[in-house]
């Protein structure tokens, strides 16, 4: 069995001062840089529908509204290596027109050229799922992507 798509075409990340975040149809992957040594002890995490906040060691890493609403009973966070948290938050909307363009409502925004290279990657991701027989991991995309690219449902088998 191949790996999933968003393993073979890669990730389009977003930096932030902690770590980073990502996204992918269905989910929003938040990735944040810790102390070496850090304890799942000392690790506080709260992961609401709109709403999340993160504390290591008692100090705030990432606390605020979620641009969107998650499933809550899915959410989850792991510490790797002691030193990396990684938060899987499933995204209630799961179509390629909803590509979060920030983390937080009003922080933790992608710049332009990444948010373009976001919503490709979601079209991409759709097409893909759509026609499941075709690899479009290396395919590029040129015209409207935006919104989830062209709507072709209506067209004719």
């Amino acid at each position: 069995m191949s790996a999933p798509f968003e393993e073979r075409s890669g990730v389009v990340p977003c930096g932030t001062p902690w770590g980073r975040w990502y996204q992918t149809l269905e989910e929003v992957f938040i990735e944040v840089r810790v102390p070496p040594g850090t304890r799942a002890k000392d690790v506080r995490c709260s992961l609401q529908s709109r709403h999340i906040s993160l504390a290591v060691c008692g100090q705030e890493l990432l606390q605020g509204k979620l641009f969107d609403s998650t499933v809550t009973d899915e959410g989850t966070w792991t510490l790797e290596d002691r030193q990396l948290i990684r938060i899987v938050l499933m995204k209630t909307n799961r179509d390629a027109g909803n590509c979060w363009t920030s983390l937080l409502e009003n922080e933790y925004a992608a710049d332009p050229w990444v948010q373009d290279q976001m919503q490709r990657k979601l079209t991409l991701e759709r097409f893909q799922r759509e026609n499941p027989g075709f690899d479009f991991s290396g395919a590029e995309i040129s015209g409207n992507y935006s919104k989830g690219g062209p709507d072709f449902s209506s067209l004719e088998k």
